[in-house]
């Protein structure tokens, strides 16, 4: 990638810290569209012109958000990177602060220039439902919480049902239950509104065991399906991929997956595949036997996990639901 500038930014909620790699300049601005105006205006001055720039910063949320939306609609290339990956390639360093931060990031786009490819921001739709996805793990959480209290407290001192500190928690439980539905019913009503979503929902679907919950969440991650070219690469995302940690003669670990991985994804993939060792006769049949010949539980769920990842693109590319061969088998 042949870019004049390469920008290192670093994102808190406040201010910005801003490097540029070849320039060797350095500023800090207001992380508002105020203060993107004005660093744009400041690389404008540093380079005359504000083309040919790769803006290069981390996943940090909702920190994030307002600068895509400038870096958007300026017609600006960017990446968003991991925070470990830069750390990690960048070798041993010393010291941290928003400063060495934005440098370290400036340095990782420059060398890494010919590997990294820009971004692009979600659509409306995508980015509504990854909002409406995000709130509705919360209140999952904040709802097993409860559940487990009230658990605790029937245990351990045998309260009853009509004790304040049961039912003040069950009144709770019951309001965010409520609060869920309505998020899982706006959420249907999201994806019906869009073609393209909607048929991609449908397709990924259409594989037993996988929900609601769990196939919007892949849409989300892989952006419709373009961020990951193969199903393998998704799969590696999602924590379900094993690696060999093996050298020579002396080193001979086992071969496990990796714990850098979207861990929210991997546990819906996880729920996936009770469902459908249940109802998919094929995936049910193959649990049994795998485990029945000493296979340890979690590589077989391993091994469905992928099934399911790889059946759920497979179906997507097609443009065909799934269909289920062994109930036509003789």
């Amino acid at each position: 990638m042949k870019k004049r500038e390469f920008v290192g930014i670093d994102l808190s909620k406040e201010k910005i810290d801003v490097r540029l790699q070849l320039a060797r300049q350095e500023n800090v601005f207001d992380n508002k569209l105020s203060g993107f105006k004005k660093m744009l205006k400041w690389i404008t001055k540093s380079l005359d012109q504000a083309s040919d720039l790769l803006f290069c910063f981390e996943h940090t949320g909702m920190y994030a958000f307002p600068l895509l939306m400038f870096l958007e609609k300026e017609k600006l290339e960017y990446v968003q990177v991991s925070g470990l990956q830069v750390k990690r390639s960048l070798g041993i360093q010393r010291g941290k602060n928003d400063r060495v931060d934005a440098k370290r990031l400036a340095e990782y786009a420059y060398l890494h220039r010919e590997e990294l490819r820009p971004h692009k921001l979600q659509s409306d739709i995508l980015l509504k439902l990854k909002s409406l996805l995000a709130l509705r793990s919360r209140i999952v959480r904040q709802r097993a919480g409860y559940k487990a209290s009230v658990k605790e407290y029937k245990s351990y001192m045998a309260l009853k049902e009509t004790d304040l500190i049961i039912h003040s928690q069950k009144r709770i439980i019951n309001a965010l239950t409520l609060q869920i539905e309505a998020i899982e019913k706006e959420i249907k009503q999201l994806i019906a509104s869009d073609e393209k979503i909607l048929r991609q929902f449908i397709l990924a679907s259409s594989v037993k065991g996988i929900g609601l919950i769990c196939a919007c969440y892949m849409i989300v991650l892989t952006n419709c399906f373009t961020d990951f070219k193969t199903w393998r690469k998704f799969a590696c995302y999602a924590g379900s991929a094993p690696f060999e940690h093996q050298s020579g003669t002396s080193i001979k670990g086992k071969t496990k997956i990796s714990h850098y991985a979207n861990k929210q994804m991997k546990t819906l993939l996880t729920n996936a595949v009770k469902s459908a060792i249940r109802h998919d006769k094929e995936l049910g049949m193959y649990y049994k036997k795998r485990i029945a010949e000493g296979k340890h539980k979690k590589v077989v769920v391993n091994i469905i996990r992928n099934k399911l990842i790889s059946r759920v693109f497979a179906t997507v590319k097609r443009g065909t639901p799934y269909v289920d061969l062994v109930k036509y088998a003789a």
